[in-house]
């Protein structure tokens, strides 16, 4: 008789990547850091491993068509691994609960495989830290918009650029390229790092001095130059020039994909509408969920997705929304600051506190908007490369190597490459692939996860919360109750006034849903994530990294968001 044994139980059943070594490693979800936690296709996933490779110099293994990260010699070295994991505080509480559990493991840590630090990363950060005293002290606004013309000048030398070239080499410059675009957007990041210290500061301090929590959520409100809020503001402008047509709206209720411009200029008011969402497409439609996998529909490739969010505005809001709500946060951000500081003033050591205090409210108000522009000229960067790969795609179609365009998503960026150099490609790829990534769909990716499977979770403290309410981390202030809609897609968001979305992630994409909704819960995210920026903004309570809240919180339900404390509760 035979018997079947292994040296360990059988933790996971989800896949984990090879290691070439006998070390422990240990692999976090960049998904959960990106707020997409959804599976990945070949082509966008291998096509971000080689944008992180050439710009950071280090490898993103992929598990189950995720992209993982290995944060093994940062946390086997004593300084790195306490830097490192305070600094997860502001990505995603749970994570790093589970890295403190783990690093209570002395021979697990003992073990760790430890690499060597690059001078090249060591240099990379003491810049930033030396940009960001740099951008705190000088305190001038004019910093960002000197970056942001730097960006917009770049992307525009890129879609000429990219719009001549074709073949290998479209391919080989897209890699050369990479190294060009690092240093533009790697500028920005003493900016973003500042914004981020002043923030921390003083929610520290105003806790300490005046006994409240999250004073900078309210200062942050209606900042300049946050495109991302920006963003769900002038979809309001857009819902005020549909408004005004009856038969658009109605035709809005029924929508066809396919053609939808062409329908839009048989109606009255058609025009209009089409100049103005194509006004709004130029500057936001490269944009959708998932956005970081250049595979994703972009809003330019489906208008329609946006049609929710237009029905939403008319119904929730009246005319001329947006001034007014960006006026209402900014009242609000004005009237918090002159409150704090006149308390502030009555404190032993007022003077001085105020002077302060006031140095670090100007220094949050002038960069904390540029937080979200890096990802937002990213995005702009990748679609003008996926635009150039679409177009090798359509002469791959005509030559009958690919059935349909999007065939080339089940390749990897260099399979791609090969497959245009060549004119040949084994269809039986495309095939297992497309099952492959069928499977890896249904995978649901932990956060933390060990080279030898062993899935490690954290946990929350949950005894100041009361019994039965959900924990999670409070991301942006203020206690709202309301009609929970629990929403998976984006496009099917049907919002009313006074409703809390509940949803599995938000990025930059959702924001729009962000301008009709009264609070947020999410099952991933952190303080320094988009959604919880974004929330912040528009004053939004927030709750993020609600385990299972879209499995738990039942759609049309009555809860109560403690955006402050971190905790939802059933009513």
């Amino acid at each position: 008789m035979f018997y079947i044994v292994q040296s360990r139980p059988i933790t996971t059943l989800y896949p984990v990547s090879e290691v070439k070594d006998d070390k422990n490693h240990v692999y976090i979800s960049f998904g959960h850091r990106q707020m997409m936690t959804e599976a990945m296709k070949p082509l966008g996933l291998t096509f971000y491993q080689e944008w992180m490779k050439r710009i950071t110099g280090s490898e993103m293994p992929e598990m189950g068509g995720r992209l993982y990260m290995d944060m093994s010699k940062e946390l086997a070295s004593p300084f790195m691994s306490k830097f490192y994991l305070k600094s997860l505080v502001t990505v995603d509480v749970l994570m790093q609960n589970a890295l403190y559990n783990l690093m209570k493991r002395k021979d697990f840590v003992k073990n760790l495989y430890r690499g060597k630090t690059s001078k090249s990363d060591t240099s990379m950060w003491l810049k930033w830290g030396i940009d960001t005293i740099k951008v705190y002290r000088q305190n001038d606004p004019a910093i960002v918009k000197n970056l942001i013309a730097q960006n917009e000048a770049f992307i525009h030398s890129r879609e000429s650029k990219f719009a001549n070239l074709s073949g290998i080499e479209l391919f080989d410059f897209i890699l050369k390229d990479f190294e060009e675009r690092k240093n533009t957007l790697f500028k920005g990041y003493g900016t973003v790092f500042s914004a981020t210290y002043v923030s921390s500061w003083i929610n520290k301090n105003m806790q300490k001095w005046l006994g409240e929590k999250n004073v900078a959520d309210v200062l942050a409100q209606s900042v300049s130059n946050n495109v991302t809020s920006e963003m769900g503001l002038e979809l309001l402008d857009v819902a005020d020039v549909v408004r005004q047509y009856p038969e658009v709206i109605e035709y809005f209720e029924k929508v066809n994909d396919n053609t939808f411009f062409e329908d839009l200029k048989k109606l009255k008011g058609g025009k209009a509408v089409t100049e103005s969402i194509k006004s709004y497409l130029k500057k936001y439609g490269m944009r959708c969920t998932a956005e970081i996998d250049i595979t994703r529909t972009r809003w330019n490739e489906k208008p329609t997705i946006l049609v929710p969010m237009i029905l939403n505005n008319i119904k929730a809001f009246g005319p001329n929304a947006h001034s007014m709500k960006f006026e209402q946060g900014l009242q609000e951000a004005k009237q918090k600051e002159q409150e704090i500081l006149s308390h502030l003033e009555k404190l032993p050591g007022g003077k001085r506190k105020v002077k302060k205090t006031k140095k670090m409210i100007s220094v949050l108000r002038n960069f904390a908007g540029y937080r979200e522009y890096n990802k937002y000229s990213l995005v702009s960067y990748f679609w003008i490369i996926k635009q150039a790969l679409l177009k090798e795609a359509d002469n791959l179609a005509q030559k009958g190597i690919v059935r349909e365009k999007e065939d080339i998503y089940y390749l990897t960026f260099l399979e791609l490459r090969e497959v245009v150099k060549t004119n040949r490609l084994d269809y039986n790829i495309i095939t297992n692939r497309k099952e492959e990534h069928a499977v890896f769909e249904k995978l649901t990716p932990p956060r933390v996860i060990t080279s030898e499977g062993e899935v490690i979770s954290g946990e929350y403290d949950t005894g100041n919360i009361p019994q039965g309410a959900l924990a999670g981390v409070p991301v942006s202030s203020g206690i709202i109750e309301g009609r929970a809609r629990v929403i998976l897609r984006m496009e099917e968001a049907d919002i009313e006034e006074g409703d809390i979305l509940v949803t599995a992630y938000t990025d930059p994409s959702w924001t729009p849903v962000f301008i009709s909704i009264k609070g947020l819960i999410t099952e991933v995210g952190g303080m320094m994530t988009h959604g919880a920026v974004v929330a912040r903004e528009y004053g939004l309570p927030a709750v993020v990294s609600v385990e299972n809240a879209t499995k738990l919180i039942k759609d049309g339900q009555r809860v109560r968001i403690n955006g402050t404390e971190g905790y939802v509760e059933f009513l």
